[in-house]
């Protein structure tokens, strides 16, 4: 279509207070690649040092696309500001958008227009920012060549006429509209006639907490002892704090100790209209009532740790605002996702988010509503850990990793189909390992990222941590990582009992448990053998009396498996056989070795080239372990079945480029039809999928296995077909599944572990 600009006629434009684009900068920190050839996505919003909440917003989704995205776009801004609120030390050159100058609209979509490296402009609406200038807003917008991308932080229903006619011009123009709650976009279709195809909902971002211990933060806070109910944001009256105020009264009557923070200075806009009068009015009403010792006003504007610190020792969360159209809002989304019990009046946000179980919805202006909601939620510990569960679970997919990712996804099929989104892959994170690891083990399973010492350890996970801690610290040589490798050998040790076999269970007591009595503990023992094969390897690089000790013990656990034949146990056993690299071993890997060799040559047909008649859980482990028999033995059919194998796996894993391991909601079986199911994919199974991708590239060299490796470990980071990320780098744990509609937020041993494994492979590819 022919641009609006060239059907103009060309004059001479001067650009006074228009400069260079600026890179994002935060902390002194670039955060932005400099390659000038990627993409560059340009937003048009406040940003900080201004302090509103679209500022924050653009800030907190910047950073975000810049950390998982700086190897597919670029991120630039161009800054709203006003003559009376102006910010000129954020940035030393920068675009800059007057909106109090007429003229400064059509001037921005000129330098935007001039520069090529500019695909796509992201605006952030609201009503307020352009108030002054609709019609200007609305020319910059026709003369802007490029896709725009318009995200509506307010959409009002029953809107009038001016109004509506601005937003059917926009949607006129733009080429996406982004809004935040499905009511939103409900009222845009309904009241707006905009096509549904132009709309997309990416709810408002969140951030992930890390794990932290609450009570030392109420120590450092100095809020020991008390009930803390919070709201905070840019002061104003529309926030309605009077409303908790008088029914404070009423909460401390029953919960003497309560104390109401009230975080966040007044906003900047009030400031200049009014000065402190609203909030003079709110200390003026505390001191009527006698609540002097009950409120806390924090007074100025809180970055976004300090702010998440206070969220997260808050019992209850109170949202007052008595807009009846305010559409979402970033203080009630970060409270909720912070796992805070929220009180909220019913905002559409709210109704959308809070379904009962994850908080209280009451009336707008209603003192004594609020007081009863809070009173239940104060005295009932139990329902307040549920309702807390429940909001991280629900706000889970708003984290701001996954705004990131939805936006990509949008960027790249408005560029160009032929973009390929590149993840950015985190620095290793042993946090939660640390975090899960006690003086008897590894811990079974989290809850969420708490250790659920209840579920007690297992041999299983045990072995794994021992492998994968075993390797970062070849890689690393942290010796703090010695204590961590010595928790889980002797977790291993204790395992080990006189006839030979390893144990599986011990509960949270270091105690065996009737389970280990009640289950084939076959790949338990093969997984014990791998662990054990794996740290005589690294003679020479961990303390030679642990490497002795292992070996000692392989030789002798080894002797259980002349009567095993499980696949898994067998393919487990050659992997520490092969990296214990002994002659002694050698006949038990010929053993081994043709015992799944023939297993393959039995169950194989025309178009099943398999061990078993169904393809299960952890399948990667088997063709690897061929390969690694065929390293040791150099009998040319175990390479051949290994890579047949191998290739017959990848062929029903990966589909477009995207890994998609076989589901434990329904396994594939020889001659049955297999209906591919959405869900119950497991982080093992992509890591086994990754480690044997590695072996193979080593060995048979072929590029595409390299390929495959990071499209599978992209998985982790999003590329699945939730389009969510399955490890949270705040906690460097890991998500225990990718069900049919939602991740397992739990980050137990298995999926943490398996991470952990899929994660080195990538350092070994990339060095970082």
């Amino acid at each position: 279509m022919e641009s609006i600009l060239s059907r103009k006629t060309a004059k001479s434009v001067s650009y006074p207070e228009s400069g260079i684009l600026v890179p994002m900068v935060k902390n002194g920190e670039k955060l932005v690649s400099e390659t000038i050839n990627l993409p560059k996505i340009l937003f048009i919003t406040t940003f900080p040092p201004r302090e509103c909440g679209i500022a924050t917003y653009s800030q907190d989704l910047i950073n975000a696309l810049s950390k998982q995205f700086h190897n597919t776009f670029q991120f630039q801004v161009c800054a709203i500001e006003t003559g009376a609120i102006t910010n000129q030390n954020s940035f030393d050159s920068r675009i800059v958008l007057r909106e109090d100058l007429p003229n400064s609209y059509i001037k921005s979509a000129f330098y935007i227009n001039k520069d090529v490296n500019i695909k796509i402009v992201v605006i952030q609406h609201e009503f307020g920012l352009f108030s002054a200038f609709p019609d200007e807003f609305l020319l910059m917008c026709k003369y802007i060549t490029k896709p725009i991308v318009i995200v509506f932080h307010t959409v009002l229903p029953n809107p009038n006429e001016s109004i509506k006619e601005m937003i059917k011009s926009l949607s006129e123009i733009v080429s996406s509209i982004i809004v935040m709650t499905s009511d939103a976009s409900r009222i845009l279709v309904q009241d707006y006639n905009v096509p549904v195809n132009l709309i997309s909902i990416i709810p408002h971002g969140t951030h992930l907490l890390p794990s932290k211990d609450k009570r030392a933060i109420r120590d450092k806070l100095q809020l020991s002892g008390k009930k803390i109910l919070t709201t905070f944001g840019l002061l104003s009256s529309s926030k309605n704090i009077e409303t908790t105020l008088e029914a404070l009264p009423n909460i401390i009557s029953t919960n003497p100790e309560t104390l109401f923070l009230v975080l966040g200075k007044t906003h900047p806009n009030i400031l200049l209209k009014e000065g402190e009068k609203y909030r003079n009015s709110l200390e003026q009403k505390v001191i009527e009532l006698g609540l002097q010792s009950n409120v806390l006003f924090i007074n100025r504007y809180l970055e976004t740790n300090e702010l998440l610190e206070y969220l997260h020792v808050s019992d209850v969360y109170l949202f007052t605002s008595k807009d009846r159209n305010q559409a979402v809002s970033g203080t009630f989304s970060y409270a909720i996702s912070s796992g805070c019990a929220v009180v909220s009046t019913p905002i559409p946000h709210a109704k959308e988010v809070i379904n009962g179980s994850n908080g209280i919805i009451i009336s707008f202006e209603n003192p004594l509503e609020l007081a009863n909601a809070v009173n239940i939620l104060l005295e009932n510990d139990t329902l307040r850990a549920a309702i807390s569960s429940n909001s991280l679970h629900k706000m889970a997919s708003t984290s701001w990793q996954n705004s990131s990712i939805a936006h990509a996804r949008l960027f790249s099929k408005l560029i160009s189909p032929d973009i390929k989104i590149k993840y950015s892959i985190p620095s290793i994170n042993l946090n939660h390992i640390y975090n899960m690891t006690t003086s008897i083990g590894f811990v079974q399973f989290a809850k969420i990222a708490t250790p659920d010492l209840n579920s007690g350890y297992t041999l299983d996970d045990n072995s794994r941590a021992l492998i994968a801690v075993s390797e970062y610290y070849q890689i690393s040589r942290n010796s703090n990582l010695l204590k961590l490798i010595y928790t889980y050998y002797n977790f291993i040790t204790y395992c080990f009992q006189p006839d030979g076999v390893f144990l599986n269970y011990v509960d949270k007591d270091g105690e065996f448990t009737e389970q280990n009595y009640q289950e084939n503990l076959e790949d338990s023992n093969g997984r014990a053998i791998w662990a054990l094969g794996y740290l005589t390897s690294l003679k020479g690089v961990l303390p030679i009396e642990l490497v002795i000790s292992a070996g000692i013990m392989l030789q002798e656990a080894i002797l259980l498996f002349s009567g095993v034949y499980s696949p898994r146990a067998i393919a487990f056993a050659l992997k520490g056989l092969y990296h214990h690299n002994s002659e002694l071993t050698l006949p038990w890997i010929n053993l081994l070795s043709e015992r799944l060799f023939k297993k393959y040559q039995s169950n194989k047909s025309s178009n099943w080239l398999w061990f078993e008649d169904y393809l299960t859980y952890g399948n990667s482990i088997l063709p690897e372990a061929m390969l690694l028999s065929y390293l040791r033995t150099k009998r040319i059919e175990y390479m051949f079945v290994a890579k047949e194998s191998f290739e017959f796996l990848l062929s029903k894993i990966f589909v477009n480029n995207r890994l998609k391991v076989i589901s434990n909601k329904g396994w594939m079986v020889k001659g049955q039809y297999y209906s591919s199911v959405e869900g119950g994919e497991q982080p093992i199974d992509v890591a086994y999928t990754i480690v044997a991708l590695h072996k193979f590239q080593a060995i048979l060299n072929p590029n595409e296995y390299k390929l495959k490796i990071a499209s599978a470990f992209n998985w982790f980071l999003g590329d699945n077909h939730l389009n969510q990320i399955v490890y949270n780098p705040s906690t460097g744990g890991c998500y225990d599944g990718v069900e049919e509609h939602n991740v397992n937020l739990n980050q137990g041993a298995e999926s943490t572990l398996s991470y952990l494994l899929a994660r080195l492979v990538i350092f070994h590819q990339t060095g970082a």
